[in-house]
């Protein structure tokens, strides 16, 4: 099998920290920069699964990379360049601490909740009578808490406000970029036949200015479907064809296992890892629209850190 990057241990110059997230390792340069490197690590139910994915990093990078671009006009973001296909270099910004969740149609963690009889979700009244991946009348917002550990936990725009945790002119802004964006991502996806079904923003600010960081469109931080066949998958009250992690998230709970305390994380055949790569590669020659260009997995490590020193040298940002 490819080798996978499941962890990183770099010391760039003016290095002042570096932070391990679930997936991204971001390392802090000079408090005014940051390297983040996707990582092939693989997260669900917020727990880390046991191995990494081959290529999914690249995957998420350039995929991020290439919806930051098509995005610049609506809101400013972070990137100041990939000087690797694993590794993004950008600004520093101080982040919200809420993720901006939009949802489309009721799939995933939304039909969850539907399903369970819930009918106000992060305090947005739902319509009754719809079914699993039925379209919203239009797309809602539905916020979450952005947690360091643990999980991320539901939460409205009232009590965003009331608690203080985003003052309500930032909250106004970070919804109404966030509404373009997924019109954006949208009308991007509907071009390569796909629905973008739901996604997450994350916004942070910098001398004043709100940018947008992090990962966009992703199959991470996203969910697609196909667009050919899908109301007739609809009709038959099928299951979507779709690009996302959902079907990671499918074999875990099939496997007895949805991060819930008790619970033992299975262990992950190479076959599967190898079909993990598989649908990730596939997401992102659909949505970009080419060939993935596998790059080697050898030396990975070695390779980034040339990179990014090169890179960091050369712009002039250490």
């Amino acid at each position: 099998m490819s080798k996978a990057v499941t962890t990183t241990n770099f010391n760039f110059p003016k290095q002042k920290g570096v932070y391990h997230g679930k997936v991204r390792e971001v390392y802090n340069i000079d408090d005014n920069y940051m390297v983040m490197i996707a990582s092939d690590r693989i997260s669900a139910f917020d727990h880390i699964l046991p191995k990494g994915i081959p290529y999914k990093g690249q995957v998420l990078n350039q995929v991020a990379t290439m919806f930051l671009k098509a995005t610049e006009d609506i809101v400013p973001n972070w990137l100041i360049g990939t000087p690797d296909p694993m590794v993004a270099v950008g600004h520093k910004c101080e982040p919200f601490r809420v993720e901006m969740v939009i949802r489309g149609y009721l799939a995933g963690h939304s039909a969850r909740e539907y399903k369970r009889g819930e009918r106000v979700l992060c305090g947005v009244t739902l319509p009754e009578g719809m079914k699993e991946n039925d379209k919203f009348p239009e797309p809602i917002i539905t916020p979450a808490t952005k947690a360091d550990e643990g999980h991320d936990e539901d939460i409205s725009r009232e009590e965003i406000i009331k608690q203080g945790i985003i003052a309500e002119e930032d909250y106004i802004q970070l919804e109404n970029y966030t509404r373009a964006l997924f019109q954006r991502g949208t009308e991007l996806a509907a071009e390569k036949g796909l629905i973008l079904v739901d996604t997450k923003y994350e916004f942070g600010k910098k001398d004043g200015k709100i940018y947008l960081i992090d990962e966009i469109h992703t199959p991470d931080s996203s969910r697609y479907f196909y667009a050919d066949g899908y109301e007739e998958r609809q009709a038959k009250g099928e299951a979507q064809k779709q690009l996302s992690k959902e079907f990671v998230r499918q074999w875990l709970i099939e496997n007895g296992f949805q991060g819930l305390e008790g619970q033992t994380m299975p262990v992950m055949p190479d076959e599967f890892v190898e079909t993990v790569t598989e649908r990730y590669i596939e997401l992102y020659e659909k949505i970009v629209g080419e060939k993935f260009q596998k790059d080697s997995t050898e030396n990975l490590n070695e390779r980034i850190e040339k990179n990014v020193v090169e890179f960091l040298t050369k712009e002039g940002l250490v």
